[in-house]
């Protein structure tokens, strides 16, 4: 800007000038716009980086807390199908003969394979019935761990252990009562299909999931590389004493009470720490089975905000980009508003043309004002002397065969001077923008009157003229003048453009949407896509030098847009013309 302050007047509007005026626009514009864009730019990294790692946390306990819900129903469902068997049946009817495999049957029905076998064991844990596909019919349980817990429980579900069947597996036992002896129902659950609810918890390269009972160990399948984490630092987080040494991992104390004492119901726990590898990894935890289970989530920190390097690396490119976009637009506006200033000229070389062609059109008013006023003198004598000749032919005595031949012509005569009068009343309207008096008008009895005076023309050139007429239409305000106008041209042309080889001409009336649509189809050779655009414009026709002035149309245009309606043409070539004109309806249009 001190530039162009320094700049001499002999050098205004000068090369020099209209460079340095592009390089001050471009700074101005670089410079304004880079300012608030770093500024954001450094505002908003540091929030997004706080929002988008509390969104992570919180997506990660949402699905723990989702998987927690799907696997706690897991196990109440289980254990609710198992309770209702042993309270509906005693211990005599599972005992009959082929009666628990029906039950197991029904189960894995309803569960889709959930359940591996069924067994009943009485007070001594010797299994009476059993139903399934190992050979334990006659198993001892008394020195089994899960055993001695159902005994002491209702209802007992098992960890995760191998059991006679070598294979893993855990166990939903119900206790029940039979002649003052307990006995016990237990059903074992597939390991493989309690292990799928796990697995399918795989978020990011390092995400996985598992479960571990009160003593750390794992009760699904260990992830691959996973390393648990030392019981000690599990049980001081959640609030559980760690497993004293030497004691045996089933009788060790469970996380799960201490849990459930130190957190909600339901609640999932984050924590964020080394694992023993060295990572720094986020653990997310929730307790399972009443707090005898737990959850585990871990995923390396890296991994889990990774989408967030990417994020700001995307933004640094993009915040380059904007840079450069602002400076490309910077010069490309400054180069446009000189461009602008530079283009002036020939803006006004085309506003001189402009004023030429409008100056044409007066004159073309002007020439038809004075051609209406020059036919109207010729019109008037030929009026009167068909007047005259009709007086002397009545005094004079003639048969009646020509007299009403005369007659008939003296009319068609004084039809046809009212029309030229019409026509030139219409080009001083056009020339002179006179408004003819509108008033309501049934279109129905306009085109009756038009087509009747055009049969004659339509029958010489071997034309018939078709009527589809709409009963009961509503009246339109217009001009009776200016509607006979607009269809004896379209009608005219619709003839004309049937060609030597004749054919139909169809007028049609009908109500559309409030709109009263008048349509004049023909079967001539149709119009060419190129000249569509342009046959509304005056003094264009494609008729042969002396048979059309090219105004016919352009003048029904202008009589269609006064009346507030709107005209379309459909043409296909060698198959024919549609001309649709569409005026509001009602007697009440101002």
């Amino acid at each position: 800007m001190n530039k162009l302050l320094r700049l001499r007047p002999e050098d205004l509007h000068s090369p020099r000038y209209y460079r340095t005026l592009r390089r001050a626009i471009a700074a101005m514009v670089i410079l304004v716009s880079l300012t608030p864009l770093v500024l954001v730019a450094a505002i908003s990294n540091s929030q997004f980086h706080e929002s988008y790692e509390a969104k992570v946390l919180e997506q990660l306990r949402e699905v723990v807390q989702k998987h927690q819900q799907l696997i706690d129903f897991f196990l109440r469902e289980k254990r609710g199908e198992v309770r209702a068997l042993a309270r509906s049946t005693s211990f005599d009817e599972l005992c009959a003969p082929g009666r628990l495999g029906r039950e197991l049957l029904l189960l894995q029905e309803e569960m889709q394979g959930v359940f591996v076998d069924l067994g009943v064991v009485d007070a001594r844990g010797v299994q009476q019935a059993y139903a399934g596909p190992f050979q334990l019919g006659r198993a001892d349980y008394s020195g089994a761990e899960w055993f001695r817990e159902a005994m002491r429980s209702e209802v007992f579900i098992s960890d995760v252990f191998l059991g006679l069947r070598g294979l893993p597996h855990f166990i939903i036992a119900v206790r029940r009562e039979r002649g003052g002896e307990h006995w016990i129902l237990r059903a074992t659950i597939d390991f493989v299909a309690f292990n799928a609810l796990v697995e399918n918890i795989r978020i990011g390269r390092t995400g996985e999931a598992y479960i571990v009972n009160g003593a750390g160990r794992f009760q699904t399948t260990a992830p691959r590389g996973a390393v648990l984490p030392d019981t000690g630092w599990l049980a001081a987080q959640l609030g559980a004493p760690a497993e004293a040494p030497g004691q045996a991992p089933e009788q060790a104390p469970g996380l799960g009470p201490a849990l459930m004492r130190a957190t909600a119901p339901g609640a999932v726990a984050v924590q964020e720490r080394l694992d023993p590898h060295g990572t720094d990894t986020l653990y997310v935890m929730a307790p399972l089975k009443d707090g005898r289970w737990l959850l585990v989530y871990q995923q390396a920190r890296a991994d889990a905000f990774a989408a967030l390097r990417t994020a700001r690396r995307h933004v640094l490119v993009v915040l380059g980009l904007g840079a450069a976009a602002i400076v490309v637009m910077g010069l490309w506006l400054s180069a446009r508003v000189v461009r602008a200033v530079e283009a002036a000229d020939a803006e006004r070389a085309v506003m001189n043309e402009q004023v030429i062609e409008t100056g044409k059109m007066a004159s073309v008013g002007e020439l038809a004002a004075g051609i209406a006023h020059e036919i109207n003198n010729p019109v008037a004598i030929m009026l009167e002397e068909a007047g005259w000749v009709g007086d002397v032919c009545a005094d004079l005595e003639l048969p009646e065969a020509d007299r009403a031949d005369i007659e008939k012509s003296l009319t068609q005569i004084r039809t046809q001077g009212r029309r030229c009068r019409e026509i030139t009343h219409k080009l001083l309207s056009f020339a002179r923008k006179i408004d003819p008096v509108a008033r309501p008008l049934d279109v129905n009895a306009v085109v009756a009157e038009v087509v009747g005076l055009s049969e004659k023309r339509a029958r010489y050139s071997g034309v018939d003229l078709s009527l589809a007429l709409a009963p009961d239409l509503p009246p339109v305000l217009a001009s009776p003048s200016e509607m006979q106008q607009v269809l004896l041209n379209l009608i005219n042309n619709a003839v004309d453009a049937s060609g030597p080889r004749g054919g139909l001409v169809q007028v049609s009336t009908r109500l559309e949407g409030g709109r009263v649509v008048l349509g004049v189809a023909d079967q001539g050779e149709g119009i060419p896509k190129a000249n569509l655009g342009r046959i509304f414009e005056p003094f264009f026709t494609t008729k042969p030098v002396g048979k059309g002035t090219g105004l016919g149309l352009s003048i029904v245009y202008g009589i269609v847009k006064k009346m507030g309606g709107e005209i379309e043409v459909e043409s296909r070539q060698n198959e024919g013309t549609t001309f649709l004109v569409r005026l509001p309806a009602g007697e009440d249009r101002a």
